[in-house]
């Protein structure tokens, strides 16, 4: 082989390693970057979707029963259990099959319960029906399934004709038949002017009865 062709190919050769290595370091240096970091994922507390200003009519067996507006709206779908939650607080209306508002309900954190379709009202928990009365709590559930509110806690009603109050609280979906445990009642009593000589302003007292 002449002295030429081989002073040829040793130049080839350095040129072809000159291309090649330093491919090889950017290849390297590439695989380097596409190194995976592990994030530990706690399908409990992790929400899947996020929703701001939120107005929403939820339907139950295709027919809308409850419309809900709330500044925030997460959803967890894959936890355990998976549930929506309503961290800002929250208004509802409950709706009949006829679109008409059977009850309305704000409280300060609300949960549903996909699965149970079960709700979940904390924190000034304030329900109002179409009779005009009035409920105030710090927690109530309302179960869909069995069209049900139910509460272990402290409830004060407000009506017309008086108040009630007691622990322990179930009541249908429209909130309008309902039975408090451990009830106390504030009933108004007219005291009428007894004589003359010793009369005694018409009053209104408030008279407490536990049941």
């Amino acid at each position: 082989m002449s002295r030429i062709k081989i002073n040829y190919l040793r130049g080839a050769a350095i040129v072809l390693l000159a291309i090649v290595m330093p491919l090889s370091f950017l290849v390297s240096c590439g695989r380097e970057k596409k190194d995976l970091v592990e994030v530990v994922f706690d399908r409990e507390t992790t929400y899947t979707i996020k929703e701001k200003n939120v107005e929403s009519l939820i339907s139950d067996s295709g027919i809308t029963r409850t419309k809900v507006i709330a500044e925030t709206w997460l959803m967890f779908g894959k936890a355990s259990e998976p549930y929506w939650l309503f961290p800002d607080g929250a208004y509802l209306e409950r709706y009949d099959s006829l679109f008409n508002v059977e009850a309305s309900v704000k409280a300060d954190t609300v949960y549903y319960y996909e699965r149970r379709k079960l709700w979940e009202l904390n924190g000034n928990v304030d329900i109002s029906n179409l009779k005009g009365e009035r409920f105030r709590t710090q927690q109530i559930f309302l179960d869909e399934s069995k069209e049900i509110f139910y509460s272990d806690s402290f409830i004060h009603i407000t009506r017309n004709d008086g108040e009630n109050s007691g622990t322990g609280f179930i009541s249908n979906k429209d909130m309008t038949e309902y039975k408090i445990y451990k009830a106390k009642a504030s009933i108004p009593v007219n005291i009428q002017q007894r004589n003359s000589s010793d009369s005694i302003p018409q009053d209104s007292v408030q008279l407490k009865m536990l049941n």
